[in-house]
């Protein structure tokens, strides 16, 4: 957040010495200094280095008249209502503040939010009413532009409320880097330069013998185009035709469960710096019109988890989200290695291999926990610039409809939604990675790491015991292969033998 206060800091000061000259709708600016005028404000909001941030056209208007904190020190007042509202809480940080006020329901927020500009501004942040929505509605709610007009109006139908998500009042004396970064992270577009960089190898139209061999042997993403050619999903998924098909099925979103007609509604209308994000193990058990719309690409056939049958863990998801929504970086479970086909929309990817932590991600030493920026659009404001000089650069690019990215197993990723989207993602175990999954699942941490099954305990002997049973000898096989694989790599060659025998002459020869 830093980064974003010196941004605004140094474009105040440099638009004081300019000619009025430009104008424009919005910036970062507009309603969060109102001693500027509206023509002076620039098209676009430019960091130290000169590049430039620019707000959606749809940017959130609930940030409540929020300012990042270093306009205090331009302010003509040394007042920051934050404080003065909050009285002896004053000395608590602001995370610490709302993790309080999480406690509260609906009407004590409602009733706090009175006492005070500070606590108006405390108690009407949109993640505390999302968390009352998502907990005490469920998923049987009508998003109604904001989160907590979505509340009053599930439960005070009788009380009016705006459904244009208006934020209501603004506080002009309100400075707090973590409230605004939460609106700044809504609304800030993609930057050109994230976009930019795009270092995957791309394929179409070669045989699984060279994708085995140039790619899954050696753990290498690539991006393969033309092989959903024959998927009826890429013709049929839009969204009157999911809601037709689907109807009232309920799919998973987040924590909660909704129908799609519902889901639709949010990611139309929501302006938040987390979207919900649909992702359903089950899509195709609830609905099989979508498990029959495609097929798995000849690449990723070879699935051996398919031995264990109903007791396999979750291996395939329907993923849907609005412009912003995606999936912080995480590791795929259960060390499988994945495919992701676009079928709508376009997304970015930034991949980081096993042994390279991506900047900012800090996971347990045990890999059961990942501490990570609360959203991408975070990552890349404070981290992404950090990996340019990087000698492990990531490998990115951006996956557009009709192409499939293929994310070997430990690789770390993030993904974000450029727009709208639509995408089946699938988990699997082929024999390059099946020695690496039942590592996995023996670890002695096993019951916390292994995800998708209700039986963690249990999973490796049963998959183990499912393919000595299938494949006889196929473990066997492959731990000879890898010994050997091993051996070979610790073996010196017949040169570096040469040169260690002749320097081990001169050494006798000297000391003679």
């Amino acid at each position: 957040m830093l980064s974003c206060k010196r941004s605004l800091l140094s474009q105040i000061m440099r638009r004081k010495k300019k000619n009025k000259k430009m104008t424009r709708k919005k910036t970062l600016i507009r309603n969060q200094n109102p001693q500027l005028e509206e023509e002076e404000t620039a098209d676009e909001v430019e960091d130290d280095r000169g590049e430039g941030f620019s707000l959606k056209d749809s940017a959130p208007s609930y940030s409540h008249g929020v300012q990042p904190l270093g306009n205090l020190l331009l302010s003509s007042s040394a007042c920051n209502s934050r404080n003065t509202g909050l009285g002896n809480l004053r000395i608590l940080t602001d995370e610490l503040v709302l993790d309080i006020l999480g406690f509260l329901d609906g009407t004590h927020l409602g009733v706090l939010a009175t006492v005070s500009k500070s606590f108006y501004v405390f108690c009407n942040h949109e993640p505390l009413w999302k968390n009352l929505v998502l907990e005490y509605i469920k998923g049987g709610f009508s998003f109604n532009g904001s989160w907590k007009s979505t509340y009053i109006s599930a439960f005070y139908h009788y009380f009016p409320v705006l459904n244009n998500g208006s934020s209501g009042l603004e506080v002009r004396d309100f400075y707090s880097d973590y409230l605004f970064q939460s609106w700044l992270c809504a609304s800030l577009e993609m930057k050109q330069e994230w976009l930019e960089r795009d270092n995957i190898e791309r394929r179409r139209g070669f045989s699984v013998e060279e994708f085995v061999l140039n790619f899954e042997e050696p753990n290498k993403p690539v991006l393969l185009e033309g092989c959903l050619e024959n998927w009826a999903a890429l013709e049929k998924w839009d969204k009157e035709y999911l809601i037709r098909v689907c109807r009232d099925v309920r799919f998973s979103v987040g924590p909660v469960e909704m129908k799609l007609e519902e889901y639709f509604t949010y990611a139309d209308r929501v302006r938040e710096e987390r979207p919900l994000y649909l992702f359903d193990p089950k899509f195709a058990e609830k609905v099989p019109t979508l498990g029959s719309d495609y097929e798995i690409p000849v690449y990723f056939r070879e699935d051996l988890f398919s031995v264990l049958g109903d007791e396999r863990p979750d291996y395939r998801w329907v993923i849907i989200g609005p412009a912003g929504s995606g999936s912080s970086f995480h590791i795929d479970p259960n060390s499988t290695s994945a495919w992701n086909a676009v079928i709508k929309g376009s997304k970015k990817w930034v991949l980081f291999p096993p042994d390279v932590v991506p900047p900012g991600v800090h996971p347990s030493p045990d890999g059961a926990e990942v501490a990570c920026p609360v959203s991408i659009i975070e990552w890349f404001m404070n981290f992404y610039g950090a990996t340019r000089n990087w000698r492990k650069r990531p490998i990115e690019c951006v996956c557009k409809a009709g192409e499939v990215i293929f994310v070997p197993n430990g690789w770390w990723h993030l993904v974000i939604n450029l727009e709208e989207s639509i995408a089946i993602t699938q988990n699997y175990v082929s024999r390059r990675n099946l020695l690496n999954v039942l590592d996995f699942l023996k670890r002695p941490n096993a019951s916390e790491l292994v995800s998708g099954t209700r039986d963690r305990v249990n999973l490796y002997d049963k998959f183990r015991t499912a393919i000595e049973a299938s494949l006889p000898g196929t473990i066997d096989q492959l731990v000879s292969k890898a010994e050997e694989k091993a051996a070979k790599e610790k073996k010196p060659s017949f040169w570096e033998s040469v040169t260690d025998t002749k320097v081990g002459q001169f050494k006798f020869s000297f000391a003679s």
